[in-house]
């Protein structure tokens, strides 16, 4: 029920209540006095008659005035008390006192608006929390990135310089390892660059029409190729006749693909190592899964996968390598095509990343 509503009931009430108590009294004050006085109502029972009405009708209006008012009053300040006490608390830091409440008058409805910003401040307050915290992992991992093969290079040059390469040979696979090591940075720093513009939205993307099933049948021979010298095997699966036209920058869709496969070939631990492309068309866009016969992924580590700087502990070594940054900057770019991606895994058989393209509308 509104205020309003209440206010009137509480007018109509303050005149129809008094009205039948009047009535009541009247009837039984004359009754009682009647049987009391034996019929006589006249002289100074007549008066005394008069008194107890006069008293019983004050005590009539101030009860029921007074308990309408209060009802009414009641309604109205305990929401306001409520409401100042959650907006000092809230002024003190304190977002955890709840106003919520399931009355339907304008007070609830300013409790319930209250609450929900209340609720908006709690999470921005969070979301700050969770982008200083990811702020402070970004920069140790930053700094573990760099220093680790900053560190390594330094010693193969502090064994050149103390004579340790003695050897040609020796001295060679110091000086190649320098360079892989110096390689591995710079693609790290290439990547942070790149993650950072994305993240600023500072690429610039020309869309424009691509055949998925060319591009991935090009990609896949590329790939089928470099694979063969490993005994390893890459094929495209999808219906040539289906339409697989999308609206995309071909430059980043081809980073797309190539920062997923090198992901997959990385933590291969088969002897034969296995690349799947299946492409399905959708009423309005085109789903990619490419999927792999790798080491898989541990379910609690999928959803943080397209992380910055997210890897798995068995990745965290000097086999894999890695910046941690190659399947976030495909989540950046993916989003910028307004499209999705997300993974499945089982461990010991293999993982598969999937994302959607829209379909050029005809």
């Amino acid at each position: 029920m509104s205020i309003k509503q209440r206010l009137i009931l509480s007018n109509i009430g303050m005149v129809v209540l008094p009205i039948v108590g009047f009535l009541l009294v009247e009837v039984v004050l004359g009754y009682v006095m009647f049987v009391i006085f034996d019929g006589s109502m006249e002289g100074p029972n007549l008066q005394l008659f008069f008194n107890f009405r006069l008293i019983a009708i004050i005590l009539i209006l101030v009860i029921t005035n007074g308990l309408l008012t209060y009802y009414v009053s009641r309604s109205i300040i305990t929401p306001i008390k409520q409401l100042t006490l959650s907006a000092r608390n809230i002024s003190e830091g304190d977002l955890e006192y709840s106003v919520e409440t399931n009355k339907k008058d304008e007070l609830g409805e300013l409790s319930n608006t209250f609450e929900a910003m209340r609720l908006s401040l709690k999470q921005a307050k969070e979301d700050q929390a969770r982008y200083e915290r990811n702020r402070q992992e970004l920069i140790a991992s930053i700094s573990h990135d760099l220093s680790t093969p900053l560190t390594s290079i330094k010693g193969y040059v502090q064994g050149i310089q103390d004579g340790v390469a003695n050897t040609p040979e020796k001295l060679e696979r110091y000086m190649d390892i320098i360079y892989r090591t110096a390689d591995d940075m710079d693609d790290l720093i290439n990547n942070l660059f790149r993650y950072s513009k994305l993240d600023i939205e500072q690429i610039p993307f020309e869309f424009e029409e691509v055949d998925l099933y060319s591009f991935f049948t090009d990609f896949i021979d590329e790939l089928a190729f470099d694979l063969e010298q490993e005994e390893g095997m890459a094929t495209l699966k999808a219906c040539k006749n289906d339409d697989y036209i999308v609206k995309a920058d071909r430059e980043q869709l081809r980073r797309i693909v190539t920062n997923i496969v090198q992901n997959s070939l990385k933590y291969m631990d088969k002897e034969h190592k296995k690349i799947e492309v299946y492409l399905k068309s959708e009423s309005q866009q085109v789903k990619v899964e490419i999927s792999d016969n790798g080491s898989g992924i541990a379910q609690q580590d999928i959803s943080h996968l397209f992380e910055s700087f997210y890897r798995t502990d068995a990745s965290r070594n000097s086999s894999t390598g890695g910046s941690g940054l190659g399947l976030a900057i495909v989540k950046k770019i993916i989003e910028e095509h307004d499209g999705k991606v997300w993974a499945e895994s089982v461990q010991g058989e293999g993982t598969s990343i999937y994302f959607t393209l829209k379909k050029v509308s005809s």
